[in-house]
């Protein structure tokens, strides 16, 4: 595996000669911004600028464009007004789940109620619960199925935040933190994402019941 540092050094200045002084803030998410990462994990960079045009997301490509390990750099890239406009429900992952490298996303937490993270939760289950009965009905498609418990990872984040008051991002703190249902959530998550057998009526199923529980008592 890369060496991150070295990697986001020259991410770094690959962006100041693109950019100048228009850049407000820049982070790491994902894997590598929890120090998780396997060689396989994807680099998910955010970049916010003080504002976006479609000429700057086109300047923006042809940079990464020369940077090693293109086929791993995803991430966010956005203007500062249009992220201080965001749905609240958004910016509660998006907060906390990302590294500060230049920069500061606090002005972001004003809006980071209690009324933001519940919505987050609501809309994360509908989301998941759609989805789930969406794939058990027609595509049957286990990488869906990874997906879905990936995105359901992140709502088990929000669950324990709106409980605990704290943001858990690390696997085996969120793990000891959880509940028993969650927990079920996030093993079988954490087997389907390194490679272990997908048992996709079982897993879909109890996918299925959590995220309609969790519908029905939420408030």
């Amino acid at each position: 595996m890369f060496e991150i540092n070295g990697w986001i050094d020259r991410f770094l200045g690959a962006l100041t000669e693109t950019f100048a002084e228009r850049v407000w803030f820049v982070g790491l998410q994902g894997s590598y911004g929890r120090g998780e990462a396997t060689e396989t994990s994807d680099i998910d960079m955010v970049v916010i600028l003080d504002e976006l045009s479609a000429e700057d997301i086109r300047a923006y490509r042809a940079m990464l464009d020369t940077l090693p390990h293109r086929e791993l750099i995803c991430g966010f890239l956005a203007g500062r007004s249009q992220l201080l406009r965001w749905e609240p429900s958004d910016l509660f992952q998006f907060y906390y789940d990302t590294k500060p490298i230049i920069g500061s996303l606090d002005e972001l937490l004003p809006l980071l109620d209690h009324s933001a993270v519940r919505s987050a939760i609501k809309i994360g289950v509908c989301n998941l619960y759609h989805g789930c009965v969406h794939n058990m009905l027609h595509e049957k498609s286990e990488e869906i199925l990874r997906g879905l418990y990936k995105a359901a990872s992140f709502v088990v984040q929000a669950i324990l935040f709106r409980q605990t008051g704290g943001y858990i991002s690390r696997y085996e703190d969120l793990c000891s933190a959880a509940s028993e249902g969650e927990r079920e959530i996030l093993a079988i998550g954490r087997q389907l994402k390194t490679g272990g057998a997908c048992e996709f009526e079982r897993m879909s199923e109890t996918l299925f019941d959590w995220t309609r529980g969790w519908i029905e008592i939420i408030k």
